[in-house]
């Protein structure tokens, strides 16, 4: 699976085959390359960027790449960082403008996120609103991508039923979304057991009706950028509670769940994690966690407890919080933490307040990754230049949602012409046995 593909030295025509289109590459040994694209109905070709004599980027999409001759002077496939980073520069939801932007480490995108705006319910009475999504993937990206698929249609199932937006309805299709999860789990363990070591940070953030409402698994993170009327400033103001063993609370909380367990949190190379394997507490998935039944074979020794247990250690019950929006209540930010890693609340806050807002997430991930190369004492260009999977040893998955709010709008609950918004990040919807979405060609860009 490949966007980009160096070839250097060639001597003679080579022909690609990408999912159904046939691009033919003639090259001359002159200091520069030339090159005929042509598709199978005759339309016009994509761009390709020529870097230096005989060097050839061929640039597509997140399609399948097969070689239908030998191509002895292919030196290496790789991917550069617009092949590994989505953004979406601004758009309009129900309630104002948002921003997103995605940047992939891992060798498959763990980090999903969605935002749906309009109808927030199965009926068109509404309420009407925005949603936003930000689900920060472990072990894989099974757990991530079927949140993305059912958390939102469960919550507009349950708003149908209560006919309201409520911390209810939102607990409850969290839970559906958990029970759904072990369902696909139970069915497909026998074949592929380590599915249950699969888990998710999930993190959500309803407004509707003038009220916010932010629910909030792991430790992905919801920072409210709010205007002080006196001086100006723009406050930074937490709105999501973290569940991750690092925090004195987390693990003073695990030990009364456990009080019988006295390694239910244990400090391993520096850093507190429950039962010396995962940091966070809460999760969507992490079955094997979760059930006791799936902490035994056929799951590979590594990832199974010695001891067995009674009580679930991991728990999908998510935190929830409601905020009534006020006029100088200006925007959050919703981000997987591959973007706290590297920014605080008020820095992340004041970029944002400080730029425009179209590509402001963008900006956000760019501030991060050149933090990332600062702690690492490389130079940005560097780090743009290493590959997803060996990326991850500088940086995580980062996903960030920008959402700026509009007074005029954001006490709105109804709409008769309200149209509905659907955006995934990383701008594509593939079928759930597909690798991890990556960027369109029109929407690549650089950070």
């Amino acid at each position: 699976m490949n966007r980009f593909l160096y070839v250097a030295g060639a001597t003679k025509p080579h022909i690609l085959h990408i999912k159904g289109i046939l691009y033919k590459s003639k090259w001359s040994n002159k200091k520069k390359c030339s090159i005929i694209v042509s598709r199978s109905k005759g339309a016009l070709g994509q761009w390709f960027w020529f870097l230096g004599p005989r060097l050839l980027v061929v640039f597509g999409a997140y399609l399948d790449v097969e070689i239908l001759e030998e191509m002895r002077d292919v030196i290496w496939v790789h991917e550069l960082l617009q092949g590994l980073f989505w953004p979406k520069d601004s758009g309009q939801h129900f309630s104002g403008e948002f921003s997103m932007a995605v940047v992939q480490a891992n060798n498959l995108l763990e980090d999903q996120s969605q935002l749906e705006s309009g109808c927030l319910s199965s009926h068109e009475t509404g309420p009407y609103g925005t949603f936003v999504g930000v689900y920060d993937g472990h072990g894989g990206p099974e757990t991530s991508r079927y949140i993305n698929d059912h958390l939102f249609q469960h919550l507009k199932r349950f708003t149908s039923e209560q006919q309201t937006m409520s911390v209810d309805a939102i607990r409850k299709a969290y839970q559906a979304t958990e029970e759904g999860f072990l369902s696909l789990v139970t069915k497909q363990w026998p074949m592929k057991p380590q599915i249950a070591t699969v888990g998710s940070c999930c993190l959500t953030g309803i407004i509707s009706g003038g009220t916010l409402y932010v629910a909030n698994l792991g430790d992905s993170r919801a920072v409210l950028g709010r205007t002080v009327k006196a001086t100006g400033e723009v406050l930074a103001i937490q709105l999501s509670a973290e569940h991750n063993a690092c925090i004195e609370s987390v693990r003073q909380e695990l030990q009364s769940l456990h009080p019988d367990d006295p390694q239910i949190v244990l400090l391993k190379h520096n850093v507190w994690r429950v039962k010396g394997i995962i940091q966070i507490s809460r999760s969507i998935g992490d079955v094997y966690l979760k059930k006791a039944e799936f902490n035994r074979e056929p799951l590979y020794p590594k990832f199974r407890l010695r001891e067995p247990f009674k009580r679930p250690i991991l728990s999908a019950d998510p935190s929830i919080s409601v905020h009534q929006l006020q006029p100088h209540d200006q925007f959050v930010i919703f981000a997987s933490d591959g973007l706290w890693e590297h920014l605080s609340n008020q820095e992340a806050v004041g970029i944002v307040q400080n730029h425009p807002r179209r590509g402001i997430a963008k900006r956000l991930v760019k501030t991060a990754l050149q933090e990332a190369a600062k702690k690492r004492e490389m130079r940005y260009s560097d780090l743009k230049k290493i590959d997803r999977g060996v990326r991850r040893h500088f940086h995580d998955d980062i996903t960030v949602v920008v959402v700026f709010f509009n007074s005029n709008l954001v006490s709105k609950a109804t709409s008769d012409k309200a149209p509905n918004l659907s955006v995934r990040g990383g701008g594509v919807t593939l079928p759930p046995s597909t690798l991890a979405p990556c960027a369109m060609p029109a929407e690549a860009g650089s950070t």
